[in-house]
């Protein structure tokens, strides 16, 4: 199979980033059909041109590619499994593009569902906040069958600024996926510890992490989420600390099952956990940093 703007593309799951990959993929030409839970978040896409499904074997009954964005591993598998799921209606060859952050097993065992149909499933969770996937500039992440990544390449170039291959197990894309985020995790942390030290020395924060994002520290990473730091507002919301606090549970379960000791992810659990305990729902996942600033004294 290869793509051209006649393929058929199905999208399933239209929270902020479902909708952004929607959005361009719509707005590029392609005929896409959407489903989602709560229909009325389709309506600006049906507006552009999309299609809305009453199901996901609706949705996907004559895409050449599905796309799945969704919370996690229960809802992706049982949308692809499920009795009305895409599984159910997939025509033969069809490949399934999981973006999801999910137990690197969870799309194998979901890829071998898939052979067995005579489909196929390509993993491709993406790095970036919800205006990062409106811009188009995820950094993508694949792994599973070459051929079928080499057809949906050109989709994937509508969605993102670059796509970084880790080879046929289908599961490997989910590993770097898991490391990022823990790796996003450990730099706030780090930061909310540095900020604090500064702060409760008489250093204003932002006047350190001014220093640091344009100097030692001069990344991505540092300027985004430093900046909800040092100004202790979490706003807007890229992923609610709910939904991060499940990716490091994925963490550490795939550590277990490694034997890898990882103690810093465990801080970050811990300081999710704690975040979550306490009804933080509505900010994004780096206020977790407050429990920082809280435990030297300086909670608001």
């Amino acid at each position: 199979m290869t793509t051209s703007q006649t393929t058929k593309l199905a999208l399933i799951g239209l929270g902020q980033m479902g909708h952004a990959l929607a959005t361009n993929l719509v707005q590029a030409g392609y005929p896409l059909t959407v489903y989602n839970r709560t229909a009325r978040k389709a309506d600006d896409l049906v507006r552009l041109g999309a299609q809305l499904a009453a199901s996901p074997t609706e949705a996907v009954r004559h895409a050449d590619v599905v796309f799945t964005m969704v919370t996690d591993d229960a809802a992706l598998t049982e949308l692809t499994t499920g009795p009305a799921g895409l599984l159910a209606g997939l025509q033969k060859g069809a490949v399934h593009v999981s973006c999801s952050t999910v137990a690197p097993d969870t799309n194998r065992q979901l890829a071998a569902a898939h052979a067995r149909q005579g489909s196929v499933l390509v993993a491709a969770p993406v790095f970036g906040k919800p205006d990062a996937a409106a811009a188009a500039k995820l950094w993508i992440a694949t792994s599973g069958p070459a051929a079928a990544k080499a057809a949906i390449g050109p989709l994937l170039e509508v969605l993102g600024q670059g796509t970084h291959d880790f080879g046929d197990d289908v599961g490997a894309a989910n590993v770097v996926k898991l490391c990022g985020n823990f790796m996003l995790g450990a730099a706030i942390e780090a930061m909310a510890e540095a900020f604090t030290l500064a702060q409760k020395s008489g250093i204003a924060r932002e006047k350190v992490y001014d220093f640091f994002t344009s100097t030692l520290f001069a990344s991505p990473v540092y300027k985004n989420y430093g900046k909800l730091i040092a100004t202790e507002h979490y706003q807007p919301v890229g992923a609610a600390p709910a939904i991060i606090r499940k990716d490091l549970k994925l963490v550490l379960r795939e550590a277990q099952e490694r034997a890898v000791p990882m103690p810093f992810a465990n801080i970050v659990f811990d300081q999710l956990t704690a975040t979550v305990a306490v009804g933080k729902e509505n900010v994004d996942w780096a206020s977790f940093a407050e429990r920082v600033s809280e435990n030297a004294g300086l909670g608001k």
